[in-house]
C-alpha cells in the first residue's frame, strides 16, 4: 500500500459542511488549515476599530468567524471543545503557500465547476508531490474538475463525499477518476475507515453517486404517492420510519432537518442530466417550489412540513399549503405487522397488505427497488456498495437489496410483473437461473449475487460480528440477561442482552461466571455488545417493584451482589477491558469504571445520572468515580482533596453526561491510558487488542488500596453549594435530600478529614444511603415517572 502518513490536512472552504469536516479531522488530532474566500467589505464592527481589508484579521475573517460558530452547533462538531486548537484559520489568496506542509487538501467550494477548477489550478501549483487532493462535491462530475491538471495531481485525485454532520453520519462515498492511482485509492478507503472512523463505499463518477441518487428519488416517489392516494404529511411518517426499519425522522421530518432548499439542489442535480421518466420523477413537484419561495425550509426557518405552535406540532397540507394537526395513519396491517419480529419481518407483512399503509409501502417501495436495481453497474459495481451506502447515509436498517430479500424476490418480482412494471433484465435473469435471493448465508459466511454466482462479501478484519460468532461458536454460557462468548485468540466477552441491555440479578450472575471461567481458561474478558447502547443502568422497573412490595432485604441483597461482582471485576487477576458505546448510564458506566481499561466508543454518552430517579448511583459509581478521579491526578502533584470531592460531587449530583468519548475522558470517566474507538464498528476489536496488549504486559491483579476522604469538615463543604442552590430556588427539597446522601457517600461518613478508609466501608455508605432514599414516596414517584413518560419528574 501507498506509504502515506496523513499527519496534516486543509479544508478549502469554511461553510457548515467545511468546518464540520475540519471538525471532525480535529477531533481525530489531526492539525487542519481552514481557509475561505477574503472579504470584499468591512463589518461595522472591523471599521469601528480602525481595520482594513489589508488587515489580516479581517482577511481571515470568515474562515475565523465559521471556525468560531462550531462550539455553538448543535448536534456538536467538536467531540471536545479544545480540539478548536487544531484548526487554523487563513484565507485562499494568502496562505495557499502553506499547502505545502499539507498530506490532503479537500475542496468544500461553492458547487460551481468553474470556480473549482479555478481553485483546483492554484492548489496544483502550490501543493507538494504525492499530497491527496479530494472535492466533497455532492454532485459534480469528478472526472470534470480535473481537466488540465498536472499528472501528480490526477494521481492523487478523488472525490470524498462526506455526510453531514461529518463527525455523526458514517458513510464516505469515494469517487476515483479514470487516473487515481489505484494505491492511493486503496490507502484513502482504509484511512476512511481506521482513522477517519467512516463506512467507505466507493462509488462512481455519477450524478449524486450512490445514496443521494437513491434516497432522492424515493423521497421524491414517495411525495408523489402521498399526492396520488390522499395521505396526510403526518400519515406517511407514521409509515415511513422506525416501523419499517428507516429513521425515527421518516421522510418529511427528514426533510425539515436537511433542508427543502439542499433537497432542491440534490434533486437538481439529478434532473439536469437524465431523460424519459427518471427526468419526471426527479422533476420537484410545485407545491415543494412554493414552499421554498415562501422561505418554509424547515428546521432552520421554523417551519416547512411541519410547524411548532405552542406545544403542539402541526403538519402542512401540501394542497393548500395551510397547517393543521398532525395526523397519524392506525391499519390493521400495521397493528399486525407491529407484532412481527424484526423490521425486515414487519415490511413483508406490510407492502401484502390490502389496506391503505399496504398499498402506500407497495407502491413507493417496489418503485425504490426496481429503481436501484437499474442502477447496478452504473452508481456501483456490486450490491454491497449500493447496500452499505443507503445504511450509512440515511440510516435504514435494510439496504434496498437486503428488504427485497426480506418480502421475497420471487414473489414480488411477480407482483410487480402483473402490475406492468419494467423488471431490469439482470435481475429476471437472476431467478430464471434459480437464485432466489440477492444474499444467502452458507457455512456461517455471507454471499451476495453477482452476475450469475455468489460472492463473497468482503469485512474489514476489524469487524467482530457477535452474531456470526455465536452461530459459529456458540456460547459458553447464556442466561435471559447476558452471555459469555469465545472471540477467539484466548479473549472472551461478556454481552448484555437484556431490554435496553439493564441490570438485573441474572446480568450479575454472569458477571461473576464469567470472571470465574476467564480466571481459570482465558488472557482476559470484554465487556461490549452491538446492542443500541452500552448499557442504560439497572432494571428500574424490578427496582421500583420490590420498593413498592417492601422487599428492602430483596433489593439490599441485589445491590450487595453487584458491589461484590463489580469489584471481582476490579481486582480479576486477568485484565477486564470494557467497551462503551452510545448510552452507558448510571450501572453502564458502574461496569465500566472498576475495569482494567476503558476501550470506548467516539460517541459515548457516559454518565451517572441516578438522581433523575431520586437515587444515587448504587453499583459502587460514586467511589470509582472519586477513586478515577485521584488516579487520574499525576504522580507528584500536589492536590486538594476538597476539590477533588467537589468535581466528584457535581458530576453525580447534576447527572453530568458526556457529549463524547472526549469528553468522558475530561469528565474523569476514562484515565489518559483509556482508549477511544473512532470507527464504532471496530471497537471490540479494539477492545480485544486491550485485553491481549495487557496479557502480554504480564497483567497482574490490582492490590487493594485505602482511599483518603474529606469525612465531616468535606460533608459540610459539600452541602454549602447545594443548600445555596435550595434557597435560590434552583433545586427542591427533595432535590436536597438526595445531595445530602451523595455527600455524605463522597466524604466517607462522619470521619476526621483526610481518613483512609476501605472501599467495602464507602460501599457500605453507599448501600445505606440508596435503600434510605427508594424507600422514600418522592422518589419512587420520580422512578414511575421515567417508565412511564421517559423523562425525569422534578418534584
Amino acid at each position: 500500500m501507498l506509504n502515506q502518513l496523513i499527519k496534516k490536512a486543509a479544508v478549502l472552504g469554511s461553510g457548515v459542511m467545511g468546518s464540520g469536516i475540519a471538525a471532525h479531522l480535529a477531533n481525530i488530532g489531526i492539525p487542519t488549515l481552514l481557509l475561505d474566500i477574503v472579504p470584499r467589505e468591512l463589518t461595522k464592527e472591523e471599521a469601528a476599530k480602525g481595520l482594513t481589508l489589508e488587515d489580516k484579521q479581517v482577511r481571515n475573517r470568515i474562515a475565523a468567524t465559521n471556525i468560531q460558530k462550531l462550539l455553538k452547533q448543535k448536534p456538536a462538531p467538536l467531540s471536545a471543545k479544545k480540539n478548536i486548537a487544531l484548526i487554523e484559520a487563513g484565507n485562499l489568496e494568502d496562505d495557499l503557500e502553506k499547502l505545502k506542509d499539507v498530506d490532503w487538501v479537500i475542496e468544500v467550494v461553492v458547487e460551481n465547476l468553474n470556480v473549482k477548477k479555478q481553485v483546483f489550478e492554484k492548489v496544483d501549483q502550490y501543493r507538494k508531490p504525492g499530497s491527496i487532493i479530494s472535492s466533497n462535491t455532492s454532485g459534480i462530475s469528478v472526472e470534470a474538475m480535473v481537466e488540465g491538471r498536472s499528472e501528480d495531481f490526477q494521481k492523487h485525485f478523488l472525490g470524498t463525499h462526506f455526510f453531514n454532520p461529518p463527525r455523526y453520519l458514517k458513510l464516505l462515498e469515494i469517487i476515483p477518476t479514470q487516473y487515481t492511482d489505484a494505491e492511493v485509492l486503496l490507502f484513502m478507503k482504509t484511512f476512511g475507515e481506521d482513522v477517519l472512523g467512516k463506512g467507505v463505499v466507493v462509488a462512481k463518477d455519477t450524478p449524486n453517486f450512490i445514496a443521494n441518487r437513491i434516497g432522492t428519488y424515493g423521497l421524491l416517489v414517495t411525495v408523489r404517492e402521498m399526492l396520488k392516494g390522499g395521505y396526510s404529511v403526518g400519515e406517511v411518517d407514521s409509515l415511513t420510519g422506525p416501523l419499517i426499519g428507516r429513521a425515527k425522522s421518516a421522510t418529511f421530518r427528514t426533510l425539515d432537518v436537511v433542508g427543502l432548499d439542499t433537497f432542491y439542489h440534490v434533486a437538481g442535480n439529478v434532473y439536469e442530466k437524465v431523460e424519459g421518466h427518471e427526468k419526471e420523477v426527479f422533476e420537484v413537484p410545485a407545491f415543494l417550489k412554493q414552499m421554498i419561495e415562501n422561505g418554509w425550509l424547515g428546521s432552520k426557518s421554523g417551519q416547512g412540513f411541519f410547524k411548532k405552535q405552542g406545544k403542539e406540532i402541526l403538519e402542512l397540507d401540501p394542497h393548500t399549503l395551510e397547517y393543521g394537526p398532525r395526523k397519524k395513519l392506525s391499519t390493521p396491517s400495521m397493528e399486525l405487522a407491529k407484532q412481527e419480529k424484526g423490521t425486515g419481518n414487519k415490511l413483508k407483512a406490510l407492502v401484502y397488505a390490502n389496506d391503505r399503509a399496504g398499498q402506500f409501502l407497495w407502491n413507493t417501495n417496489s418503485q425504490n427497488l426496481v429503481y436501484s436495481a437499474m442502477l447496478l453497474g452504473e452508481i456501483a459495481d456490486d450490491i454491497v456498495s449500493i447496500d452499505r451506502a443507503m445504511k450509512w447515509g440515511f440510516g435504514w436498517e435494510h439496504g434496498p437489496f437486503e428488504a427485497w430479500d426480506a418480502i421475497g424476490v420471487e414473489k414480488s418480482v411477480a407482483k410487480m410483473k402483473e402490475q406492468g412494471m419494467e423488471i431490469p433484465a439482470w435481475v429476471t435473469e437472476m431467478l430464471e437461473k434459480g437464485f432466489t435471493t440477492f444474499y444467502k448465508e452458507e457455512n456461517n459466511e455471507l454471499y451476495y449475487y453477482d452476475k450469475g454466482e455468489y460472492k463473497l462479501v468482503e469485512f474489514n478484519p476489524k469487524v467482530i460480528d457477535l452474531k456470526k460468532i455465536k452461530k459459529q461458536k456458540g456460547v459458553i454460557k447464556k442466561n435471559s440477561g447476558a452471555s459469555l462468548i469465545d472471540i477467539g485468540d484466548g479473549v472472551a466477552l461478556l454481552e448484555f442482552h437484556s431490554p435496553n441491555n439493564a441490570l438485573g440479578m441474572d446480568s450479575i450472575q454472569m458477571i461473576n461466571f464469567a470472571i470465574d471461567e476467564v480466571e481459570k481458561n482465558y488472557k482476559g474478558l470484554v465487556i461490549g455488545n452491538q446492542g443500541k447502547n452500552f448499557c442504560v443502568g439497572a432494571n428500574l422497573a424490578m427496582m421500583l417493584m420490590e420498593a413498592q412490595d417492601d422487599n428492602y432485604w430483596e433489593l439490599d441483597m441485589v445491590v450487595r451482589q453487584l458491589h461484590k461482582a463489580l469489584l471481582k471485576v476490579k481486582y480479576s487477576a486477568k485484565p477486564v477491558v470494557a467497551a462503551p458505546f452510545g448510552m452507558t448510564l448510571g450501572g453502564g458506566a458502574e461496569v465500566c469504571l472498576p475495569s482494567a481499561h476503558i476501550q470506548a466508543s467516539a460517541e459515548t454518552y457516559m454518565g451517572l445520572v441516578e438522581v433523575g430517579v431520586g437515587l444515587l448511583p448504587g453499583g459502587g459509581g460514586n467511589k470509582e468515580l472519586y477513586i478515577k478521579h485521584l488516579e487520574n491526578i499525576p504522580n507528584g502533584v500536589q492536590f486538594d482533596l476538597q476539590q477533588v470531592a467537589n468535581k466528584v460531587f457535581e458530576a453525580i449530583a447534576t447527572a453530568k453526561v458526556s457529549t463524547s468519548g472526549e469528553e468522558a475522558r475530561e469528565n474523569n470517566f476514562l484515565s489518559k491510558a483509556d482508549g477511544i474507538s473512532v470507527n464504532g464498528d471496530h471497537l471490540l476489536y479494539d477492545a480485544k487488542q486491550a485485553v491481549l496488549a495487557l496479557h502480554e504486559k504480564g497483567y497482574k491483579a490490582r492490590v487493594k488500596k485505602k482511599v483518603p476522604v474529606v469525612g465531616e469538615t468535606g460533608y459540610a463543604t459539600l452541602l454549602l453549594g447545594a443548600e445555596a442552590m435550595k434557597l435560590s430556588g434552583y433545586i427542591s427539597e427533595h432535590d436536597l435530600k438526595i445531595a445530602k446522601k451523595i455527600a455524605y457517600v463522597i466524604a466517607g461518613g462522619k470521619v476526621p478529614y483526610g481518613t483512609e478508609v476501605d472501599e467495602e466501608y464507602l460501599l457500605d455508605l453507599e448501600r445505606e444511603a440508596f435503600l434510605s432514599l427508594i424507600k422514600e414516596p418522592k422518589t419512587q414517584k420520580r422512578m414511575q415517572h421515567m417508565l412511564v413518560k421517559g423523562k425525569p419528574l422534578r418534584n
